[in-house]
């Protein structure tokens, strides 16, 4: 270190990363759970956990038999996304990037409009007007959601709103200039700005230690003047909890808060991808062991009477969702050549109208 040099240095600052959890890997309580987590909030999260994966696993098969496009599941991680939807009000703005399934199915957003997505049709990410009317769309590029995720918040911090944003990404988008460019911001005017890292431990099939020598993600807000914090991202409760005070002290002008969920991928990275040429088998089996809905389910058996019935009897049930929200997919027609144009422009350009005629003779 260049402070081992003869010379005298003092000690200018020091920071701190905490770290949150409430469930342990072995479904053991580490602390006394927050107020919210009831009997019947505890069974809620773990019946949307399980949701998000069923519907899921329908689109990977949807996929595999060419009737989806590639998708990017989010098996192992279901925590995350539950509890930020959990946690958020309905009058907070949520900013999604492309592994937010459990977010979603909370803010208004259906199974079938998440196919639809998928399947190439932009109509899947108009959510119904009478449930939401703020969210933002998917994002697929990495990082692009949380320079306007910053946009809106310094917009609801000049109006004097008491709203807040919610921004998510994985954890190689903190590579990306984009995010540290809108932490600057948040960080500078102190905005209602939550971040949400899913730290899952590969970008694609980068390993976290290749793509960033940061000991924790959630430091990378220290230079930005954000609070931030690392969760147990396979801990439901923690996540809900934590990102329920982030949203708080936003709400209340408390500035942003970083938030890294720390958790493991236990699939491809989408449907394009192989993770068995580069996942580890060991760490694949430890992590499996581990992951949100097993750990839950776990900690319901021993201290809520779940059992095998209870089991069966819910996934019956979140199946026959998933079948036939699929289905409602499979029956919507198909979408019109016009529809591509005809919502970029109040008025078309002569040259792209030119490339409507072209498409419609080649459709």
């Amino acid at each position: 270190m260049i402070t081992s040099a003869p010379y005298q240095f003092s000690e200018l600052a020091q920071f701190h990363v905490h770290r949150l959890q409430f469930m342990n890997e072995q479904s053991e309580l580490t602390q006394a759970l927050p107020a919210f987590a009831t009997d019947e909030t505890l069974l809620e999260l773990y019946r949307l956990m399980c949701f998000t994966r069923s519907g899921d696993e329908k689109a990977v098969n949807l996929q595999r038999t060419g009737q989806c496009g590639t998708y990017p599941a989010s098996t192992g991680q279901e925590a995350i996304s539950t509890g930020i939807g959990h946690a958020m009000a309905d009058s907070d703005v949520f900013c999604p990037y492309y592994r937010d399934q459990g977010t979603l199915l909370q803010r208004g957003v259906r199974w079938e409009d998440i196919y639809t997505y998928w399947g190439g049709d932009e109509a899947g990410n108009l959510i119904p007007e009478a449930v939401n009317t703020h969210d933002f769309p998917v994002s697929v590029p990495i990082a692009s959601q949380f320079q306007y995720a910053a946009g809106i918040a310094f917009a609801m911090a000049y109006r004097g709103e008491s709203n807040a944003v919610v921004a998510t990404g994985g954890e190689g988008s903190t590579s990306e200039g984009d995010f540290h460019e809108a932490l600057n911001l948040a960080g500078t005017h102190q905005l209602p700005l939550v971040v949400v890292i899913n730290n899952n431990q590969w970008a694609i099939s980068v390993p976290r230690d290749s793509q960033t020598s940061s000991q924790t993600i959630a430091q990378k807000g220290i230079a930005a003047g954000v609070d931030c914090l690392q969760v147990d991202g396979n801990d439901v409760i923690a996540v809900r909890e934590a990102v329920a005070l982030a949203l708080e002290k936003a709400r209340s002008k408390g500035g942003p808060t970083l938030i890294e969920a720390l958790s493991y991928r236990l699939c491809d990275h989408t449907t394009a991808d192989d993770f068995s040429r580069y996942a580890d088998e060991a760490h694949l089996k430890a992590a499996k062991e581990h992951e949100p809905i097993a750990r839950m389910r776990r900690y319901l058996t021993e201290h809520h009477q779940w059992n095998d019935d209870k089991e069966n009897a819910l996934l019956s049930d979140l199946n026959s969702h998933v079948q036939e929200a699929a289905q409602t997919y499979l029956n919507r027609s198909k979408p019109k050549i016009d529809d591509m144009f005809n919502h970029m422009y109040a008025h078309l350009p002569k040259e792209l109208e030119e490339q409507r005629e072209l498409a419609k003779e080649g459709y």
